[in-house]
């Protein structure tokens, strides 16, 4: 056995707690820098003047949903990839990783082509105010035909956690953050005697970021991902292994997809309250600094469970399930600790006019009471991911988002009372953690508890 091997291995043998940290810090810490420079994105922006950071916020449904697809094929991409190599299916395992970089270049086109022909009337829709409307549609016009950089990144900083390598995923991520918030500032104000772009300057600062994090990961993954060996020569699409990789991967992309109807849906029932609409885009970048650790404590979780359930070793994913939810609703309430105490302090940060304060306030401190919820919830959807039951996550996230917390928000809105309206996310995730509950409950009964079932029953008749 090579000594590549023996690293990979890591994921059926080290210590689950030791294996869940060492696997997932690396994520955590890159995805605080990212919150981190997604706010301080919003921050600057808000120096120009409120429509600015509006229009910022306005643009995030579809910047969410190019990330839904970047990260639910990445999702799909990973787990299949983790599985596979817990088989100790390495020929197999090169191929799916070519086809998931094919996937990434396709989807790529289609973002830019949306970019180009859906940005004007998609801020024609939510917004009467031309200032706004012009400020969105050259930003997301930006954000999506440039777009090649996210999608490459993702799928290659997968690649690398689907083998263990986490902590060069760190170094891509957090690359790509800094150089973000350096050329923030310079593009966007004109520094150092380059033009003044404004929220151009913010795209374009988000875009090159994403772009050197991409070459980033794909040079390690040349040099250091032994156990992957990416070859095109002679390529054509599997559709068979992209059917795979969208079995998990897609109910990924609707349940994140469904994120964006949200915020679109919630953009238009806040349109008639005045500034709401700015602090509703002022909470989920807030919001994304809390959110954040956990997707990547996610992200170290999933290839240790598809590893283990692939290698037929059940206590170690009912192990790893165990520490990531209390890890996951750890973080939550900590995020709703700080938001109760200091809502104010935050939504000041974004250069907040007495109006913002006012709306803002009552906004956070009802909002972030579904953190913990929220926070078991998060790591249940992943679980159902890397077992390959993602349309349960998708099946919850729909329930919660536009079957409960839409018509809910749209309810309270017929009060008058933008205040009330925020009461809708708590409810909406109290139904989540139910159905999240029935659902674990159903795949620990289907799936986990019959994990090497077959393994077992073969020792037992070679040893009888």
């Amino acid at each position: 056995m090579t000594q590549e091997n023996k690293q990979e291995n890591k994921m059926g043998v080290m210590p689950v707690n030791r294996l869940l940290i060492t696997m997932s810090l690396p994520m955590m810490i890159s995805m605080l820098v990212q919150a981190l420079y997604n706010i301080v994105d919003s921050i600057f922006v808000s120096q120009i003047n409120e429509y600015a950071l509006r229009a910022v916020s306005l643009a995030f449904p579809v910047q969410s949903l190019m990330i839904a697809v970047a990260v639910g094929t990445a999702v799909g991409i990973n787990a299949f990839l983790s599985k596979t190599l817990g088989e100790k299916n390495f020929e197999k395992a090169n191929v799916i990783a070519v086809n998931g970089v094919f996937l990434a270049v396709v989807s790529f086109v289609v973002f830019a082509l949306v970019g180009i022909f859906v940005s004007a009337p998609f801020f024609a829709s939510q917004t009467a105010i031309e200032q706004v409307r012009e400020y969105g549609v050259t930003y997301l016009t930006i954000c999506c035909t440039m777009s090649i950089g996210i999608f490459m990144q993702t799928t290659f900083e997968r690649l690398l956690q689907a083998t263990g390598k986490t902590f060069y995923t760190m170094i891509t991520q957090g690359t790509g953050a800094v150089i973000n918030l350096i050329l923030d500032p310079i593009l966007i104000f004109g520094m150092f005697g380059l033009p003044e772009l404004g929220v151009a300057g913010a795209a374009l600062a988000t875009v090159l970021g994403q772009m050197v994090a991409a070459l980033m990961a794909v040079f390690f993954n040349i040099k250091y991902n032994k156990e992957l060996k990416l070859s095109f020569r002679g390529f054509r699409p599997n559709p068979e292994l992209i059917g795979q990789i969208y079995k998990v991967g897609a109910p990924s992309i609707v349940v994140q997809s469904v994120g964006s109807v949200m915020t679109y849906g919630m953009n238009l029932i806040l349109e008639s309250f005045g500034a709401a609409q700015t602090v509703f885009g002022v909470y989920f970048k807030l919001q994304s600094f809390v959110f954040m650790p956990v997707f990547g404590l996610n992200n170290g979780m999933v290839p240790i469970i598809a590893y283990n359930y692939g290698a037929g070793k059940r206590e170690r994913v009912i192990a790893t399930i165990r520490s990531s939810v209390a890890f996951g609703v750890g973080i939550m309430l900590a995020g709703l600790i700080v938001m109760e105490l200091f809502p104010a302090q935050l939504i000041g940060l974004f250069n907040a006019t007495e109006e913002l304060l006012v709306i803002g306030v009552p906004a956070l401190r009802t909002i972030c009471l579904s953190f913990v919820f929220a926070g078991f919830c998060i790591v249940a959807g992943s679980v159902f991911q890397a077992l390959g039951n993602g349309v349960y996550s998708m099946v919850v996230s729909v329930a919660r988002q536009l079957c409960v917390l839409l018509p809910v928000a749209k309810l309270l809105s017929l009060t008058g009372r933008v205040e009330m309206i925020w009461w809708a996310f708590p409810i909406a995730e109290l139904c989540s953690v139910s159905m999240s509950v029935f659902f674990l409950i159903r795949i620990y009964k289907k799936t986990i508890c019959h994990i090497g079932e077959t393994t077992e029953s073969a020792e037992t008749t070679v040893n009888g």
